[in-house]
Order: structure tokens, then sequence, then C-alpha cells
């Protein structure tokens, strides 16, 4: 699918704001590729499509994870979570996306995973620093980004579960599994 199709199609799925969201994920995913030598068109398709669920109800997000045999741990967490494995379930059902690396790319998105690749880092990555994001931590995870991909998710992740201990929110176990995983790389 080339990317003016695929803009399209999540242009009719997101708000104003989340589409533009969406692009500047898109050119940094691209970059990050580009800077990695990841196949840049994957990073492009991947960074399109990783919120077309976004803005699906909750009920439709609840009976697709339950339906489609996804982790039902899912459910004990924040809703939230729940738009990057549906979404990678309405992309092969409604895009028509087959490509499991770009799939697996939008389903970890939010959570990581121990196993993530190059691809998945990339996407959580440029969802992360995007140049809309404005909050702390994030302009010095963006300096290391394009210095040390894992040293950048590795930063990503101990702001968002600091973020969330902060909060009293409880931590998706991948997202924790994959902090572990990755310091213990280092």
């Amino acid at each position: 699918m080339d990317r003016a199709k695929a803009l399209a199609l999540v242009k009719e799925q997101l708000t104003d704001k989340r589409y533009e969201h969406t692009v500047g994920v898109m050119e940094t995913a691209v970059q990050l590729a580009e800077k990695y030598g990841v196949d840049s068109r994957k990073a492009e398709l991947a960074a399109i499509f990783h919120d077309y669920a976004k803005f699906r109800s909750k009920e439709e997000m609840r009976k697709i994870i339950i339906d489609e045999n996804m982790p039902k741990q899912l459910l004990e967490y924040h809703s939230e979570l729940w738009h990057a494995p549906v979404g990678a379930y309405l992309v092969r059902t409604e895009a028509g996306i087959l490509d499991e690396d770009i799939l697996q790319a939008i389903r970890f998105h939010t959570t990581g995973n121990k196993d993530m690749n190059m691809l998945d880092k990339i996407v959580f990555l440029a969802d992360y620093i995007e140049p809309g994001r404005k909050f702390p931590g994030v302009d010095d995870v963006r300096k290391v980004a394009f210095e040390n991909l894992n040293e950048a998710v590795v930063m990503a992740l101990r702001n968002t579960i600091k973020f969330l201990l902060d909060k009293k929110q409880p931590i998706y176990p991948d997202t924790l599994e994959t902090y572990n995983t990755l310091i213990r790389c280092q």
C-alpha cells in the first residue's frame, strides 16, 4: 500500500490532532529506520497505522480482545493499551496489511515486548519522541534516539514506568519485562 492511500485510510479513523501526531510518528520512524538500516517502507506503514484503533469504542476493543483470543490480562489494565493489539488486528482485517513485521510493530507500540526487533523499537520510540510530544524528559530521549536506539528505548520505558508509578497506576507486565530485558543487555 502506498503512503497516500495509507494516510487517507488512517485519516478517516483519527481526529485532526491525532492525525498530525501520526504524520510526526511516520516522519520520525522513517528517519530512525534510515539511521539504523531498517526497512523504511515497513517503518513508514507501521507508523502510519500505529493508532488506527485509537478511537474505537472500549466495547468494540474489549470484544475483539476476547473474540480474537488476545491476552485477557489486557482487560485488567488501562484501556489506553488496548488500541495497539486491536489496531494490529484491524489493520490486517480492514486495511489488508498482512506483513507480520508491520503488524507486530503496531501490536507492541504501547507496551513494548521483551523480544522487540529493530522495527518494533523504532515505531515504539517514534511514537514517544515525535516532534509534537512535549513532556519532561522527551528531549533527552530524542537526542539519544539517533545515537543509541536501545538506550533511548530504555529511557522511554523508564520515563513511562516512573510516570505510572507517580500516578499510582499499574504497569503492564510486558512493559516491565521489556525494560528488564533491555537493561540486562546493556
